[in-house]
């Protein structure tokens, strides 16, 4: 019996083994130069492990090990549905530790909080950033700057959006802490760092869109809009990356200079139309890879079957 048992564990090994080869082998990977510095956006991850969870989870750990990866944006909401209560939540660990266990993941995630955190204790999403040393929060919106093998200089902003939003700072009884924060002051921070900014190509990353097509609140939107834009738009920045909306977007208002794109879910992924300024729109749940060179931004959408659905560069 034990040794029946003991070969029905280990061919049971050998096909596991298989499959998860030959899955390997159909994935291909988007070809970036090996002077670029590339990183992952990933964001409304916090499923516990189920819809498409850990297979994204995999394929980001895949595309880490082939590809140099410098860390991880983590765009908000890695935590549904209520937040985090501590740094010791039980989330932390089914949501985040157990599932981006990859070797090579074992990177610098530079985390902001989205409006499911905001449903929490906000500063816990702050403070485990003293529990694990890949998290990194320093501040519910900060700047970091990251540099290509060739010189060149990447300018990224993370910021907060959920305070920047009336839905939420006027519902203090779901999100106790948006309208604490000085929302005036963000804008005027963020203004600052991007006037200050000499680095070649600029980046802002927050969690609500700007523009999508999407069932959510139009005043989700509009605040965006009339608050963040113009700062986006005054600066020219290349890029303004968000998520939220649980599928892929790329949208370019008319007389825009800057690329919204909408990250999906790298969970549970919802439909999604073209709408006014679309470039491209996919319901897949899955991530963005980013790739900045002497020439260019580059960035893909990947999907949760490994598939690059969609590819866009951005040149100097």
């Amino acid at each position: 019996m034990k040794r029946a048992l003991e070969l029905i564990i280990t061919v049971l090994g050998i096909v596991f083994f298989t499959a998860c080869t030959e899955n390997a082998a159909r994935i291909v990977l988007p070809d970036v130069s090996e002077s670029a510095v590339n990183f992952i956006v990933a964001n409304d991850l916090g499923r516990n492990g189920y819809y498409e969870q850990k297979p994204i989870a995999k394929l980001m750990g895949y595309t880490a090990e082939h590809i140099d990866i410098a860390m991880v944006a983590a765009a908000g909401d890695v935590h549904h549905f209520d937040g985090v209560e501590s740094v010791a939540d039980p989330l932390w660990m089914t949501n985040y530790e157990l599932i981006y266990d990859h070797p090579e993941l074992m990177i610098e995630w530079n985390a902001i909080c989205g409006n499911h955190e905001y449903r929490g204790n906000t500063q816990a999403v702050l403070d485990y950033s003293r529990v694990s040393r890949r998290w990194n929060a320093p501040a519910r919106y900060y700047t970091r700057v990251l540099q290509s093998d060739d010189g060149v200089a990447c300018r990224l902003l993370f910021v907060d959006t959920s305070p920047l939003i009336d839905k939420y700072r006027n519902d203090s009884i779901t999100y106790p802490d948006a309208h604490k924060q000085d929302a005036i002051a963000q804008l005027h921070w963020i203004d600052s760092v991007l006037t200050q900014s000499s680095e070649k190509w600029k980046i802002v990353i927050g969690h609500h869109p700007a523009y999508a097509d999407t069932k959510k609140e139009d005043t989700e939107r509009a605040d965006i809009q009339k608050r963040l834009s113009p700062i986006l738009e005054k600066h020219k920045v290349n890029i303004y990356f968000c998520g939220h909306i649980h599928n892929f977007q790329h949208i370019r208002p008319a007389s825009s200079s800057v690329n919204y794109v909408v990250n999906s879910a790298a969970s549970l992924s919802r439909p999604v139309k073209e709408t006014e300024g679309t470039l491209f729109c996919s319901g897949d749940p899955g991530f963005t890879l980013c790739s900045i060179d002497a020439s260019a931004i580059h960035f893909f959408f990947i999907n949760h079957k490994g598939e690059t659905v969609y590819s866009y560069t951005i040149p100097q």
